[in-house]
């Protein structure tokens, strides 16, 4: 088993500094890494240049990647030039989809996490469109991000419309999301009811407000890992009953996937979203030591 982590831009031989403690976590442990040339990949659109430094194995191996996100092309092509070089990374192109874009695993966690509609839409938004699409909500809040991420930290500007029937506000969160978002608006938009979860803070910085809500890093529809999301609050040792997702989790189509779940007002949970795990990042309070061997001892012999 290896694992694939990003080289250093500046230097293709040492792993990206961002990655460097869980490189570090990995040798510790006894195994092996490969490094891929992320900006060949993604820049050059050479998955094969990404590969070249990577000796093929002399038998077909599974793989982790952990690095910076992808989008499913990329990650397609970044998982058949690895195959080709015996490592098979442990998401299929499509398990990677299912969890990476929202509309794609809704259907699976609908009945737990906030009420969603998305539109697929480049970065020239037909508001009426929109508005026809937002009769579903009412006058109710909602957020709106794209298939893949929100603005969260512009909150007031370009993620949370306080009335779905407010035209104008409709208009001009939506607008300045997508400007915000430019070449990287990802497949369209998606506008989710706003829940209002136990407040944990304000963020010090963008005054966004900070909810209590939990990565659960799953392997196998089994968690292996929970860890508190934001790095600022007070959780109080109030962790989520992971118990209550693994019946979900194991209609979800991944191996290894994050679920971010968050604690209501009335004392109930719900999930926000899924992931793929390979490029989930580890919040601020996470023990890399402990994720790595919580990960490895899971993994099957």
């Amino acid at each position: 088993m290896k694992f694939v982590f990003c080289a250093n831009p500046l230097n293709k031989r040492s792993p990206d500094i961002d990655y460097q403690a869980e490189v570090c976590a990995v040798e510790k442990l006894g195994f092996e890494y490969v490094l891929i040339n992320y900006e060949a990949l993604v820049d050059e659109n050479d998955a094969y240049k990404a590969v070249n430094k990577i000796e093929k194995q002399s038998n077909s191996e599974l793989a982790i990647y952990r690095g910076w996100m992808l989008k499913p092309d990329k990650y397609s092509q970044l998982f058949d030039a690895l195959a080709e070089r015996g490592l098979y990374l442990i998401n299929t192109p499509t398990a990677y989809t299912h969890c990476h874009y929202l509309p794609e695993s809704y259907s699976v966690i609908e009945s737990y996490t906030p009420k969603s509609v998305w539109i697929r839409t480049s970065a020239n938004v037909k508001i009426e469109l929109i508005i026809e699409l937002l009769h579903l909500f009412g006058s109710q809040p909602i957020i709106v991000k794209d298939f893949v991420k929100s603005r969260k930290h512009e909150w007031n500007e370009a993620c949370y419309i306080p009335s779905a029937s407010d035209c104008n506000a409709v208009e001009s969160v939506v607008r300045r999301f997508v400007e915000l978002q430019g070449n990287e608006l990802n497949q369209g938009l998606v506008f989710r009811e706003f829940i209002e979860f136990e407040l944990l803070a304000q963020h010090s910085k963008s005054r966004m407000p900070l909810t209590k809500e939990f990565r659960i890093f799953f392997l196998d529809g089994e968690p292996i890992y929970s860890v508190e999301y934001w790095e600022e609050g007070n959780y109080q040792e109030n962790f989520p009953p992971t118990a209550q997702f693994c019946q979900v989790a194991k209609a979800v189509q991944s191996r290894f996937f994050t679920m971010d779940v968050a604690k209501r007002i009335d004392g109930s949970w719900m999930i926000i979203e899924l992931g793929d795990a390979q490029v989930a990042g580890l919040p601020e309070k996470v023990n890399i030591m402990d994720f790595y061997q919580a990960l490895l001892k899971s993994l099957p012999v």
